[in-house]
């Protein structure tokens, strides 16, 4: 007779894998960078899968981008954010410089990293950031990296100076109305002919949103293949090449690794090249766009044409923030009717907490002004004659500063209901409600009529 015998086991756990992640970056979006970063992507994503210690999680990367900050690195903050979740063990990279080279950002991932229980594993340096000397090396190289960059934008600043002695730009920018042949601009005649209605619009007097409107009706696409916007417009007004001039080191980048630009407002030279290529806009008309625009900016709202102004447009002040007060619209709930209410600009877009000035109705600002002027009823054309400024003094009191020097002072007060709730109004109201009333009984008389026998 067969005899089993039950042989007892031992509960054996098996080791658990590190989760493994990689991390690569090229910051160049061509040539040899992109074979290099391709051959970063397949070493670890082969190195990763046939260790039998390690579970692949995932290679993260950065294709033409910096590394000198992290805000535009969308892959990185990701294996950042899995990193948060638990999702990874330990993380692969070819070098502190692939990593980040600004010293302060490496620094603060690694020791948060680290606090997660982390590993990174800088290949090139052979460093591991949970070692105990692992900090100080990190520190020492990453500062030679960030030298570095600071090293190479100095020497490309450089390179960039003396292109600008030469006279010649520093890249071939894109422009409407000009094409690049070779390293000359050359006029595309159809995009020609749309500068110059831009400019001519302009002088007369058609304001940058109106353009933007009527450049849209007619089809004009501009050069990023979309239609013209109210800053494309601007910018092009300002633009010194129209007139077959060049204007070099427009901006400058301050702070390497930061990378962002600044306007070039006497910190460093710029280069006039005059008659560097044919123009579109002559000179004149030109020096007479920028006669204009000081002129609307001086003006403030009131040069505004694409705008409905009227004559309490940039002359009511509030006394606090010292902005121009505002009008906007707003409809009465009870009776329909749209009121027209003046509100500091500050207010307007920031709230009560931004400026507490007082806001007015625009019924009582001309009932006011028109005691003030000393008319009968208000005369726009008066007030626009007579009145330099409004200021609004506290919670009642409007200080009118005519252009003769005089100021007058007077109180002001408004009554929504009163001001609003007129005899025709009230008659109004009486007869819509008697036929609401009435519409109300016959469809109850109707209802009843077809249960009575």
């Amino acid at each position: 007779m067969r005899k089993i015998t039950k042989l007892e086991t031992k509960n054996i756990e098996l080791p658990k894998l590190k989760r493994v992640a990689a991390y690569a970056r090229v910051s160049v979006e061509r040539g040899r960078t992109l074979h290099s970063y391709s051959a970063q992507v397949s070493y670890y994503n082969e190195l990763i899968q046939k260790n039998p210690e390690w579970e692949f999680a995932g290679v993260y990367s950065d294709l033409g981008i910096s590394g000198t900050g992290i805000e535009k690195r969308n892959d990185f903050k990701r294996l950042l954010q899995d990193c948060e979740e638990g999702k990874i063990d330990i993380i692969l990279t070819k070098s502190i410089s692939r990593f980040a080279r600004n010293t302060v950002d490496l620094l603060n991932v690694v020791r948060h990293l680290k606090e997660l229980g982390i590993e990174v594993r800088f290949e090139k340096e052979g460093i591991s950031s949970l070692t105990g000397d692992g900090e100080l090396m990190l520190s020492i190289l990453a500062s030679f990296a960030q030298e570095e960059v600071i090293s190479t934008s100095n020497n490309i600043k450089w390179a960039i100076k003396k292109k600008f002695e030469s006279g010649k730009p520093q890249c071939r920018y894109k422009i409407y109305g000009y094409r690049w042949d070779s390293d000359n601009l050359v006029i595309e005649p159809e995009e020609a002919k749309i500068v110059k209605l831009i400019f001519e619009m302009y002088l007369n007097k058609v304001s940058a949103e109106r353009m933007e409107i009527e450049l849209k009706k007619m089809g004009v696409i501009a050069t990023n293949g979309g239609y013209f916007n109210i800053g494309t417009i601007r910018d092009m007004l300002l633009n010194i090449t129209y007139t077959g001039n060049l204007l070099l080191q427009k901006s400058y980048t301050p702070n390497p690794l930061v990378r962002r630009k600044q306007k070039n407002n006497g910190q460093l030279p710029k280069y006039y090249v005059e008659n560097n290529h044919e123009a579109i806009i002559p000179m004149e008309m030109f020096m007479q766009v920028q006669e204009e625009r000081k002129r609307r900016k001086a003006e403030g709202q009131r040069a505004n044409f694409g705008k409905n102004i009227t004559c309490f447009s940039c002359r009511v002040k509030c006394p606090i923030c010292g902005k121009n007060y505002m009008r906007n619209s707003r409809s009465r709930r009870s009776n329909g009717i749209k009121a027209h209410i003046w509100t500091c600009g500050t207010r307007l877009t920031g709230g009560s907490k931004a400026c507490p000035a007082k806001t007015i109705n625009e019924i009582a600002l001309k009932r006011v002004s028109t005691k003030v002027l000393g008319l009968d009823e208000f005369d726009s054309n008066a007030f626009d004659e007579q009145i330099e400024k409004v200021i609004v003094i506290g919670d009642d009191v409007l200080e009118f500063h005519f252009n003769d020097g005089r100021i007058i002072s007077e109180k002001w007060e408004f009554n929504g209901r009163k001001e609003y709730w007129t005899e025709e109004r009230r008659k109004e109201r009486g007869e819509k409600l008697k036929k609401i009333w009435r519409e109300k009984n016959v469809k109850k008389s109707n209802d009843n009529t077809s249960v009575i026998k």
